[in-house]
């Protein structure tokens, strides 16, 4: 993981490591401000039934933004938004304001069906709710119903954005939504009877500016144009790219569904628990993973476009080894630091000790799955550039049906640290299924070429859990704060992953060439 000698290659790699930094930069402030909401959620909520009820209610709005939005849609509009532009702005442009006109008239009709149809699949996702629980979903349904309409229009936004490598807006973005999360809890809920639906108007407000906050930086790039040209060959494609695309995210949902309906077997506050140690969870994905998958897409897309396999499996090479690097600390660090890390963000209010050691038994437990889910961003986008959305889709439905499996023989033994050990476990087997069917398609060496990196690398991360988990342990005898611990603990960790990593000469050379581009010196690189 030297610099390589070659301009181009360095070149191209600042690239790809800037785009993803400022993606993860931006990133990294709508997930501060997710740590922040879900502090004033605990703080406000704890792991009670009234949090189970509104994360049930809004449970299906938000898988259906996973799949007609965020998820299929967008995935499926960048590379074809890309060819056209590629082509021509006008065709484009045609093209975009066909998919934005078909969005406004399909979403209400969506989200009327989903508020009608409530009584019926409450019942279903949380079948050990009671009477007064289920009651509170039921009513909560319809407030968070609508934020589904909202972050579609704000998805294809960000399509069309990311198309044009304009990435810093749709990173920011999500960050709103969580702004009008911690707005609803503080200052809705208190006027609002039950409270709890603060945190449900607090959706729809997150959702308006998440939507708003982009469309000024849509000017010399897009205008709308209402266009309904329901011939163009790029729909159909769309939908076609779309489809294998649902069934898949589909697919993947239904563990999602899987389990929220065992943990409402369980004491109340469980479904809260496993939704907070999955906020952890998604930190480091969130922060990198899903930021260099996002810089990736366009970029492969390109190179797939052009037919430049070798640009293809350079950039994707790269990305992978970058992720890496990054997610095997982070892994290390949360099994390590999980309890403090709670406790300092969560311990207070109506969130307890006994709240606290479920999360963590969960927390710890995903955390042997963030490698898995972290890797299998850029190598689903792989598959994405390549227009191929059923191999992923496969994949998928192994890796899901695996999950099921196991979430059933572990709940039993684990409770929720058993449905997280098999989330987990999926997240492994999905990665390693995906790079082997990537590494067929491209008919060249992918994972090979990791191993001996991502060994060395893991030992390393290792060797760094171990002593931070020594020197918080060592801490926690003296009695310090929570506070402190992780403070110091993060700081131990730093400073000797990278002090193991310079020693072992493993910095990505993507990194080395970007350091030195700003003027930067590392030892021994």
């Amino acid at each position: 993981m030297r610099a390589s000698a070659g301009t181009g290659a360095g070149e191209r790699g600042r690239g790809l490591l800037e785009g993803a930094l400022v993606v993860a930069a931006a990133t990294a402030l709508s997930r501060l401000l997710g740590l922040v909401r879900e502090v004033v959620i605990a703080d406000k909520f704890g792991a009670s039934a009234e949090y189970d009820a509104f994360i049930v209610a809004f449970l299906i709005p938000h898988l259906l933004r996973r799949l007609l939005a965020e998820g299929a849609l967008s995935t499926a509009f960048v590379p074809l938004f890309a060819a056209k532009l590629a082509r021509g702005r006008a065709a484009a442009e045609r093209f975009a304001g066909t998919v934005l006109t078909l969005a406004l008239l399909l979403f209400p009709l969506i989200i009327w069906l989903g508020v009608r149809l409530a009584p019926s699949y409450v019942p279903l996702l949380a079948d050990g709710f009671d009477e007064a629980k289920r009651q509170l979903t039921l009513r909560l349904v319809p407030v968070t119903f609508p934020f589904l309409g909202l972050v579609g229009l704000a998805a294809i936004v960000m399509g069309i954005l990311s198309a044009h490598e304009r990435f810093l807006a749709p990173a920011v973005a999500p960050a709103l939504f969580n702004v009008g999360l911690i707005v609803g809890a503080l200052a809705l809920a208190p006027r609002l009877e039950p409270p709890i639906l603060g945190l449900a108007y607090g959706v729809l407000l997150g959702g308006l500016a998440q939507l708003l906050f982009q469309i000024p930086f849509l000017k010399g790039v897009f205008r709308y144009r209402p266009a309904l040209d329901v011939r163009d060959e790029g729909l159909g494609k769309l939908c076609m790219l779309m489809l294998p695309t649902v069934l898949g995210l589909v697919v993947v949902e239904l563990n999602v569904l899987v389990d929220n309906k065992l943990a409402s077997r369980l004491e109340d506050g469980s479904i809260a628990a496993l939704q907070y140690a999955v906020r952890l969870f998604q930190l480091p994905l969130g922060l990198f993973a899903v930021a260099l998958a996002t810089v990736l897409l366009p970029r492969l897309s390109a190179h797939a476009a052009q037919n430049q396999r070798g640009a293809f499996r350079d950039a994707l090479g790269r990305a992978l080894g970058l992720a890496l690097f990054i997610l095997l600390p982070a892994t290390a660090g949360l099994i390590a630091l999980g309890g403090p890390i709670i406790a300092l963000l969560f311990e207070h209010g109506r969130f307890t000790p006994d709240d606290t050691a479920r999360t963590l038994a969960a927390l710890r437990f995903l955390a042997l799955g963030i490698v898995g889910y972290g890797l299998a961003h850029p190598l689903t986008r792989a598959f994405y550039a390549l227009q191929d959305t059923r191999t992923p889709v496969w994949i998928g439905a192994v890796a899901v049906g695996l999950n099921i499996a196991l979430d059933y023989a572990l709940v039993g033994p684990l409770g929720v640290g058993g449905l997280a050990l098999a989330t987990a476990a999926a997240g492994l087997v999905q990665m390693g299924l995906l790079a082997v069917a990537l590494q067929r398609r491209l008919r060249a060496p992918l994972l090979s070429p990791l191993v001996p990196i991502a060994l060395k690398l893991a030992l390393s991360a290792g060797a760094m859990g171990l002593l931070v988990w020594g020197v918080d342990a060592q801490l926690a005898r003296l009695g310090l704060g929570e506070a402190l611990r992780v403070g110091l603990g993060l700081t131990v960790g730093a400073l000797s992953y990278g002090a193991l990593v310079l020693r072992a000469r493993l910095v990505p050379e993507e990194l080395v060439a970007w350091l030195k581009a700003k003027g930067l010196k590392l030892a021994r690189l």
